[in-house]
């Protein structure tokens, strides 16, 4: 028997005044979109903005449905309209943050498991990685350098026919 350590790593930053511009300018664009979100439910409210490689920023927010598997999360609402605009453009980095209308969040929001497979399947796709910035409405703002540290030991077109 052996065992295999797999390792992600992420930069965090203790708050939002010591984010670089750039990073910042994507996570009010996120916090934006969370704004806009369709959350009659469970008024948690998400927001996500993708940066492409062409300098354009595509955002979404969630949208939910009383049948709640017609709902769809920001990350992939965002992912899936930045597919759509600009087909042959490689994202470059992902802005996520929500808004939780009860307690703020004190800690950075994470995509679902559904959410980093689909983002993980852009990345493979232009063979480059997307920055991930996470965050709540205060604290701490996490980067990590690529969806692939979100996902470790992730299912691949590799393991298909």
């Amino acid at each position: 028997m052996k065992t295999i350590s797999l390792e992600s790593r992420i930069l965090v930053y203790e708050d939002r005044v010591e984010l670089p511009a750039d990073i910042l300018k994507l996570l009010v664009e996120a916090e934006h979109a969370a704004t806009r979100a369709y959350a009659p439910y469970s008024h948690f409210q998400v927001g996500a903005a993708i940066l492409m490689n062409n300098g354009q920023v595509v955002t979404g927010c969630n949208q939910e449905n009383a049948v709640y598997p017609c709902g769809l999360c920001a990350e992939r609402t965002a992912a899936f309209a930045a597919s759509a605009k600009f087909p042959e453009v490689p994202f470059s980095r992902i802005a996520i943050t929500a808004i939780n209308p009860v307690e703020p969040l004190k800690v950075p929001v994470s995509p679902c498991g559904s959410c980093r497979q689909v983002l993980y399947e852009y990345e493979q796709k232009f063979g480059q990685p997307i920055e991930v910035i996470l965050a709540g409405q205060e604290g701490p703002i996490y980067h990590l350098r690529c969806v692939a540290d979100l996902l470790p030991y992730t299912f691949h077109a590799g393991f298909l026919p």
